[in-house]
């Protein structure tokens, strides 16, 4: 039985799945219960939706724990937690929800764990309102191994809204402690690459117009760089239901990666759909951060658990950063502060997030 027990408002700030994944995550890491209320009450529908219940449940089975309000719709849960422990585990959102958000719950969780853990994530890998699968590949495990961490993600199974069906396996090695990162020196952008993907029953030109329309769209900005965007259609065995969409990857000469993407919707021309992923990937250039706007926040649960200082340079404070921040001051004893950089390569963007870590160790190694 947890010690501790600390309480969580749903409803502040970004007031969605964010406060949800975040709580829960540091809970179970630190041994304590947590009872969170007015769950996401930010949105349409407020409530548990399938792949935060999955999330959850899963977060619950990894520490042995006990899961209260855990139906979909409820506003309310009180999650207690137990020791961590290694193993095998599946978590299934038996709809299109994203695999990589519940990846985001449970990865930090397993770090802590007493042995390696291999966790099976069934749902949507390129869905909407998350990031998609090839992010999580190409940005965000190069960058969260820098504070130590060790995983590797096998992507089994594409799967697509409305029918996911999609499935990854993450291999994990637990930490004794995680190291604070320095990320300041942005550098300059070096090459541009990405991919442009249909599926399904969705014709192979829709990937080629994605990409052109990509590629036209950032040469107005960027003219002397070689930019490689691949159109591809995905193995039938490799991908479930139809879908398309494009995500496009930036790097600089200091090794920072920046990602942006866009998903086909009915209805929507390919060409819009590659010129917003490349707007997107543009304007996360723009600010002369580090990271994206997208790793932003998911790199502070890493910082606030770190054994030191980490500095990260940023451009714009996003609502899911600043709710991350407000997340762990409340749960740990993390310290965070955020000012304006004011070096020559800075604009008006330009931020340091820097943060005194709590030095969590794990006990159950």
């Amino acid at each position: 039985m947890a010690a501790t027990t600390f309480e969580m408002d749903g409803s502040i700030m970004e007031g969605g799945g964010q406060i949800l994944r975040v709580s829960a995550a540091l809970s179970c890491i630190q041994g304590a219960s947590i009872k969170i209320n007015n769950v996401r009450a930010g949105r349409s529908t407020p409530g548990l939706r399938p792949q935060h219940l999955s999330g959850l449940e899963l977060v619950r089975d990894l520490c042995a724990g006990h899961l209260e309000g855990g139906e979909v719709g409820s506003t309310e849960i009180t999650l207690t937690t137990g020791k961590i422990k290694g193993g095998d585990y599946t978590a299934d959102t038996k709809t299109a929800g994203s695999v990589v958000l519940l990846m985001q719950v449970s990865l930090p969780c397993v770090l802590f764990a007493d042995s390696p853990s291999v966790l099976c994530l069934k749902g949507g890998t390129n869905a909407e309102m998350a990031p998609q699968i090839d992010y999580t590949l190409t940005v965000f495990k190069p960058m969260v191994e820098r504070f130590g961490v060790n995983f590797d993600c096998d992507l089994k199974m594409r799967g697509y809204y409305p029918k996911g069906g999609g499935e990854i396996i993450v291999k994990t090695n637990p930490v004794k402690q995680l190291t604070p990162v320095t990320l300041t020196e942005r550098g300059t952008i070096t090459k541009i690459y990405g991919r442009a993907f249909v599926a399904g029953v969705l014709p192979h030109k829709l990937a080629k117009d994605m990409s052109a329309a990509a590629v036209r769209y950032i040469r107005k900005e960027i003219k002397d760089l070689y930019i490689n965007i691949q159109a591809v259609r995905e193995k039938k065995d490799e991908s479930f239901g139809n879908g398309n969409g494009i995500i496009l990857i930036a790097e600089s000469s200091t090794g920072c990666v920046f990602a942006a993407s866009a998903l086909g919707k009915k209805g929507v021309y390919a060409d819009k759909v590659g010129c917003e992923a490349a707007e997107m990937l543009l304007r996360n250039t723009r600010h002369n951060g580090c990271v994206d706007e997208y790793m932003q926040d998911q790199m502070i649960i890493f910082m606030a658990l770190a054994n030191g200082t980490s500095r990260i340079r940023t451009g714009p404070l996003t609502l899911h950063t600043q709710t991350a921040i407000h997340v762990a001051e409340q749960l740990t004893k993390a310290k965070f502060t955020v000012t304006k950089a004011e070096d020559q390569d800075s604009n008006e963007d330009t931020h340091i997030i820097e943060c005194q870590g709590t030095g969590m160790t794990n006990a159950n190694l």
